[in-house]
């Protein structure tokens, strides 16, 4: 059996994407010397060999295309150099450039079944726009490099799992987005997921939209007449399905272990349970000591995880990044992936 290769893309070299991928490697040593997996870090080679002498980081080789097939451990894939130097903490053009060629490359070799998985490190959107790249985020950008117009985000800290219906876009627009057809499409891959990971007989929560699931219709219909239906249909089905579950109660049941996964209807119904669970803070100094929690990328044909935070600039090249959430996305993709894809 051949290991599995996860590719890491290191993200907006200018954040925390190098260190903490440099951590990452360190951090799962033993994993990589038995051959549990093995990791290759796609960026700028110059930024993780100078994060590395900065910050008295273990550096791994870099290697060509034509060196996966005997890779071992970690290894380093470039994207060509950036036209100049890029400086932690800095907003650029070369950075959201560099971003956008690590994920495009990750992608092709994930798409060629020459690696099993991306896990994707933090970008900068404004550099990445600065850069030409109009994309909302990771998302949008793998949708459009694979070809898939309806994919699915979902939010990962341990066994609390949150996927969402719409994500960026205004909440006013919330509403025409949560259609039948685009919630059911989240429940039943969020339902494969989870069989995935292993859970025989997933229980999935639909999060109502509205305050009181509606209130019997005084706080608007749309939890009544679209997803009340839908929850009929998965039931009669023999789908384990429930819902409107009101949005102030639904997380605290799946803390509770009463479902493994809620599907959210905007982005901000689901992100902030989450990022509140895996973000550690420092009461003193006001800063984050942990980071942990994945983003998992669902409806796409290959697997992509991420961390479930930012390039957080203001602490870039200073060898206090977390690597937590990095590690925890490339468990969440070992999870996902088949024993071996790379012959």
């Amino acid at each position: 059996m051949t290991r599995p290769i996860l590719a890491v893309t290191i993200g907006d070299p200018a954040g925390i994407g190098p260190e903490i991928a440099l951590k990452a490697v360190r951090d799962l040593a033993p994993r990589l010397d038995d051959g549990a997996l093995s990791l290759l870090l796609v960026g700028d080679a110059a930024t993780l060999q100078r994060t590395g002498a900065d910050l008295g980081l273990p550096v791994p080789d870099t290697i060509t295309e034509a060196g996966l097939d005997d890779m071992a451990g970690a290894a380093i894939l470039a994207t060509p150099a950036p036209a100049n130097t890029i400086a932690p903490g800095k907003v650029s053009p070369d950075g959201g450039e560099q971003a956008y060629r690590a994920v495009e490359l990750a992608t092709r070799l994930a798409m060629e079944k020459c690696i099993a998985g991306i896990v994707t490190g933090p970008l900068n959107k404004e550099a990445l726009h600065l850069a030409g790249h109009d994309y909302a985020g990771h998302t949008e950008m793998l949708a459009d490099l694979t070809g898939v117009r309806d994919s699915v985000m979902m939010l990962a800290h341990g066994d609390f799992r949150v996927s969402h219906v719409s994500t960026h876009c205004a909440l006013q627009d919330v509403t025409a987005r949560a259609t039948p057809e685009r919630i059911s499409r989240v429940v039943d891959l969020t339902h494969d997921t989870l069989i995935r990971m292993g859970i025989v007989a997933p229980r999935i929560a639909i999060a109502a939209l509205n305050p009181h699931a509606g209130e019997g219709g005084i706080f608007g219909r749309h939890d009544i007449d679209v997803t009340e239906p839908l929850v009929r249909d998965y039931v009669a089905r023999g789908r384990d399905v429930i819902g409107p579950v009101p949005g102030d109660t639904v997380f605290v049941k799946l803390k509770a272990g009463q479902y493994d996964a809620v599907v959210a209807m905007y982005h901000d119904q689901g992100h902030i349970p989450v990022k509140l669970l895996g973000f550690a803070v420092d009461r003193e100094t006001g800063r984050w000591t942990g980071m942990s929690g994945v983003n998992v990328t669902l409806g796409l044909p290959i697997i992509r995880t991420s961390v479930d935070h930012g390039t957080a600039f203001d602490i870039a090249g200073q060898g206090i990044a977390d690597s937590n959430s990095l590690i925890e996305a490339i468990d969440y993709a070992l999870q996902l992936a088949p024993d071996s894809t790379h012959t």
